[in-house]
């Protein structure tokens, strides 16, 4: 029998995957399913089960979630990445890491195919086949939800024939939860104009009262809590989102341009990441120069932008990672927070590297490092060119 990977969350689509790949095609299915934070023990355990009921060879479980900090998110901090100034790329960095690993498992099992389920209207199918094509070019790629169109009443009633017991019970938003956040969909995504309800957002209000709390960065990483220190950085993320989950923190609506051309909009709470992208943003707004800030903008946003396009294998990142892990040298210090209902603000910095040093003066008061004299100087040399271009130029 010819080997094939599926990619396998153990939603309807993959579901239907392993029962047409299995019992319509006679492939030996080998599921995997790739943890990039969004799943707990039991979640992991129930979709094995489930994977092993429906008629899969094997099922592999990988635990993707330091991985996945190390490889990706870390620098979507060190470039204070945010698609189009709002979304924190929760969803769409999660799936490339997904795809390197079910790659490497093709490569493992020496399989013939690899499948997933997506459907044709969306970003993943481009992501998981790019990755594909480049890690696994021999390899046959299987999508029979995109390939044959089909409904999601269509899949229902061919595992009912089938004889597969599961909930076909749609739930009323697709829920998607990851180490970076969380996307929701539903009928008020689905157009131009619509917000979702209070019951749609899957970390629910239970905090009123204001509160401070103080993070610590060293090198452009979260290190520290109110002074609590962990192993690594995504048991510090996860326990700031416990912290700041509570408040509704980092709820918004995102509307992107897809992959394949179309525009779409798609709910997310992620109240960790954008909590630690903009205290990030304000350490390194006092510890690096003008145009360390000015050249990291413009790539971190092309970085971004590619990431999301799905071309993380693109020798160009790795160049571009290369910049920002530099200048992250002297980004070390604490940051002040206050979080409230539904919002929070920066209250200030601490860092041994802050250029705000008083030592060199304050900014509107006072001057240490320079005389009045040096600026009247520097002021008309600074704008010689200009002058002399309007010396010339101007009307007579």
């Amino acid at each position: 029998m010819k080997k094939v990977v599926l990619g396998f969350s153990g939603g309807l689509d993959t579901s239907f995957c392993v029962k047409y790949l299995t019992d319509d095609k006679g492939y030996e299915v080998h599921s995997i399913i790739v943890n990039t934070g969004g799943f707990t023990e039991d979640e992991l355990k129930k979709i094995e089960q489930h994977a092993y009921t429906l008629g899969v060879k094997t099922h592999t479980t990988v635990d993707a979630v330091k991985g996945y900090y190390d490889r990706i998110i870390k620098y979507l901090v060190f470039g204070n990445v945010l698609k189009n100034n709002t979304y924190p790329l929760s969803v769409s960095a999660e799936r490339l890491v997904q795809a390197l690993h079910i790659a490497e498992h093709v490569k493992k099992l020496n399989a013939d195919a690899v499948a997933h389920g997506s459907t044709g209207a969306g970003n993943d199918q481009v992501r998981f086949d790019m990755v594909f094509h480049i890690m696994i070019p021999n390899v046959d790629i299987i999508t029979p939800i995109r390939d044959y169109k089909l409904s999601r009443e269509d899949e229902i009633a061919y595992l009912k024939q089938k004889g597969v017991q599961m909930n076909f019970e749609k739930a009323a938003y697709s829920i998607n939860k990851g180490l970076w956040g969380t996307s929701v969909g539903g009928r008020e995504t689905l157009n131009s104009k619509g917000i979702l309800p209070e019951e749609a957002w899957p970390t629910q209000v239970t905090k009123q009262d204001s509160e401070e709390v103080k993070l610590y960065f060293e090198k452009g990483e979260l290190m520290a809590v109110n002074d609590k220190i962990f192993d690594h950085p995504t048991e510090v993320i996860q326990h700031l989102q416990g912290i700041a989950g509570a408040y509704g923190i980092g709820r918004d609506i995102h509307v992107g341009d897809t992959i394949i051309g179309i525009k779409g909009r798609v709910g997310f709470e992620a109240a960790a990441p954008m909590i630690i992208i903009k205290a990030h943003h304000a350490l390194e707004k006092h510890v690096l120069t003008k145009w360390q800030l000015s050249w990291k903008d413009n790539i971190a946003n092309f970085y971004g932008n590619w990431l999301h396009e799905g071309q993380i294998l693109d020798p160009v990142m790795r160049d571009i990672e290369a910049f920002l892990q530099s200048s992250q040298k002297n980004v070390t210090g604490d940051v002040f927070i206050q979080l409230m209902p539904y919002r929070f603000q920066i209250i200030g910095i601490e860092s041994e590297h802050d250029l705000m040093n008083s030592k060199f003066g304050k900014y509107g008061e006072m001057n240490t490092g320079f005389t009045g004299e040096d600026v009247r100087g520097f002021s008309k040399i600074f704008g010689n060119q200009t002058a002399m271009y309007h010396f010339l130029n101007s009307d007579k």
